[in-house]
């Protein structure tokens, strides 16, 4: 339940990222493999860039976080993990 949260949460910080422009990126991190199916916020290997992710959690993927938490999300990581 508490991992729901915390996913929640940086799911509508991501979306709300690129809205609140340059600011708010300086206070947020990308955070890997965590990204749902067309959720990505840009580019990975086979696409040319954001929503176009076709499965959940891909390594390469990543999706907009607030500071620190990215190591708090279960499969999050700071990198891309190597498949």
């Amino acid at each position: 339940m508490k991992t729901s949260l915390i996913l929640a949460g940086a799911v509508a910080a991501a979306i709300a990222a690129p809205m609140a422009g340059p600011a708010a990126a300086a206070e947020n991190e990308k955070c890997y493999g965590i990204a749902a199916a067309g959720q990505n916020d840009c580019q990975a290997a086979g696409n040319s860039c954001a929503g176009q992710v076709a499965e959940a959690g891909r390594s390469d993927a990543w999706i907009y976080v607030p500071a620190g938490t990215c190591a708090k999300i279960n499969s999050g990581s700071l990198e891309p993990k190597q498949s």
